[in-house]
């Protein structure tokens, strides 16, 4: 039957766990109100035929309806209405929550390509790779204009928005290929602004981290609707093909993130020790319950980003409200590794190796900052994620063509 309702309505295959689930509320809130329709036309059509005019003499008789009748019509719909939203609500929150054991994965948006950044430090253009039958959440952001991440084969569907950090998680049932769009028009080549989420086993995963070609892995395991594009060449990149690495190796985006805190003063109101200071210690802070001078918070990526970039919105209780705004100052990469940064500080574990706390430079009135990549031998690479969205011709500020 659910094959069978599929398929009557188009739909993609099932990709992701919750994907069926979804599908049932669909084809019950879809059966429902095909049977309600059906009952209130047949009922017209009944009330057409039996008290139809038989000659112009006769009139049409008064229908009263018993009250007990009216109640339960009135009544039953309301039922039906909070049966429908309490089942729509439990999916809700199971889609938005994350399972604590989820694969973070960073997503950058942009006219017209999907980024992904992994916390290791491997980044893609245009594939994301993930492990089949593991949970991953996607923290997402945009460089430009409103964009939204659509995977018809998960059922899912979130907005990308400038300035602000969305998330959004899945878990595949079956290693194959998923296409992606973008579901909110953002221009010329909306509709080419395409990826494809990867799904691996876990021997196909180790090799990917090895570096083997995602192409080559999936080679005859197109799935579902994918299959037409078997003959695409998929096009990723299994390390980082732009920003930091060591030994050729990507830098992690922790350690990315360290030497943005060191960079944009961070570090001289917040340590990442536990210790107090004048702002919140980063150790330990995410998925912490804050108090707020007016209420609490639970400090995820929208907090932490709100927090950057409105920091006067929701000071917590006990420290001044003296942080200025980085609005403008930092960028979508700046800012996601930032966020990893924190989120690998939430457990009091050692200081991971090669990251020095105290030797970053915390201030740039402390003299001349020796770059974090310098100060431990790390080649540069320069990364076109980190530098400032082009502003169009003609706004001010923008540069001349």
């Amino acid at each position: 039957m659910n094959d069978f309702l599929r398929r009557l309505l188009f739909l993609p295959d099932q990709g992701a766990t919750f994907s069926a689930r979804v599908d049932h509320l669909h084809f019950l809130v879809i059966l429902v109100t095909m049977f309600g329709a059906t009952a209130v036309f047949a009922t017209a059509l009944w009330f057409t035929w039996r008290y139809r005019r038989r000659d112009e003499l006769t009139l049409t008789p008064l229908v009263r309806a018993p009250v007990a009748l009216e109640l339960a019509v009135v009544v039953g719909l309301f039922g039906l209405f909070l049966f429908f939203w309490v089942l729509g609500y439990r999916q809700y929150v199971r889609l938005r929550v994350a399972p604590d054991d989820a694969m973070e994965v960073y997503v950058t948006a942009k006219k017209w390509m999907w980024k992904f950044a992994y916390p290791d430090g491997r980044r893609s253009l245009g594939v994301l790779v993930v492990p089949a039958g593991r949970p991953v959440k996607l923290i997402m952001t945009s460089r430009d204009v409103i964009h939204s991440f659509y995977v018809p084969a998960f059922r899912t569907k979130q907005d990308v928005l400038p300035g602000r950090y969305t998330t959004i998680w899945f878990e595949t049932v079956a290693p194959g290929v998923y296409r992606t769009f973008c579901a909110e028009y953002c221009g010329t080549d909306h509709s080419r602004m395409w990826a494809d989420v990867v799904a691996l086993d876990a021997v196909q995963w180790e090799a990917w981290r090895a570096g083997a070609d995602p192409s080559d892995l999936v080679a005859g395991m197109l799935h579902g609707d994918d299959r037409e594009h078997g003959d695409r060449k998929l096009v990723s990149v299994a390390f980082a093909p732009s920003g930091v690495v060591q030994d050729g190796e990507p830098v992690s985006m922790a350690q990315r993130g360290l030497e943005v805190a060191a960079r944009k003063g961070c570090l001289s109101c917040h340590s990442v020790d536990g210790q107090p200071h004048i702002g919140p210690s980063f150790r330990g802070l995410y998925g912490r319950v804050e108090q707020l001078e007016n209420g609490t918070v639970r400090v995820d990526e929208a907090y932490l980003t709100k927090s950057m970039m409105e920091p006067m919105a929701d000071v917590v209780r006990g420290y001044r409200p003296v942080m200025p705004t980085y609005l403008g100052q930092l960028q979508p990469a700046e800012v996601g590794a930032l966020l990893e940064l924190i989120r690998s500080l939430r457990e009091p574990l050692p200081t991971p190796p090669g990251i020095g706390y105290p030797q970053l430079p915390t201030n740039p009135q402390d003299g001349p900052a020796q770059s974090y990549e310098a100060d431990r031998g790390l080649e540069t690479i320069p990364d076109e994620s980190l530098a400032p969205a082009q502003a169009p011709a003609g706004t001010p500020g923008a540069p001349a063509p």
